[in-house]
């Protein structure tokens, strides 16, 4: 069924303001049934993740209306992923990247995105799908901090052993 000129202004209006607000991952998906697509919503929407299927050209208006005249290559059928919280901004990335290896091969494909008010390629947002969490990356910080100070323990440790024995 087609759509009248009403509703695909809405559906523009939509996408302007999720592009808007929020770091943004183009996603292609192929060959994904209707079972995978609603479980991988709802872990999306369980982590304050955003998903949401338009068409290319829908996308693209939206895309020039906020100054992005770039060229994404958006093949195939494509949905948003996207967060708008500022705590994680590298999350709907590292989530979609996480399903897409999941699903398999080809089936779950990132096609570029907006990340921090600009337009990367397919390349640049795999690499960012990749970074590890807020938590993780603090948990990280934290053993490189205190690793100094345990590496010393041990070492007054076995000293102490072997001036006792």
């Amino acid at each position: 069924m087609a759509r009248t000129k009403e509703q695909k202004k809405e559906i523009v209006a939509k996408v302007e303001e999720i592009l808007k607000g929020a770091t943004s991952v183009f996603v292609h998906f192929t060959g994904i049934t209707v079972n995978q697509e609603s479980t991988m919503r709802r872990a999306l929407r369980g982590e304050g993740l955003g998903y949401m299927v338009a068409k290319k050209t829908l996308i693209r208006r939206a895309l020039n209306n906020l100054g992005h005249t770039e060229e994404l290559p958006l093949e195939g059928e494509v949905a948003v992923a996207y967060t708008a919280s500022s705590d994680d901004e590298t999350a709907a990335a590292r989530r979609i990247h996480g399903f897409g290896k999941e699903l398999g091969e080809g089936k779950l494909t990132i096609l570029g995105g907006l990340f921090g008010g600009k337009l990367v390629d397919a390349k640049s947002m795999q690499e960012i799908a990749t970074i590890p969490s807020m938590d993780t990356l603090r948990g990280m910080f934290a053993n490189v901090i205190n690793s100094p100070r345990a590496r010393f323990a041990v070492a007054l440790s076995e000293v102490a052993k072997t001036k006792s024995a």
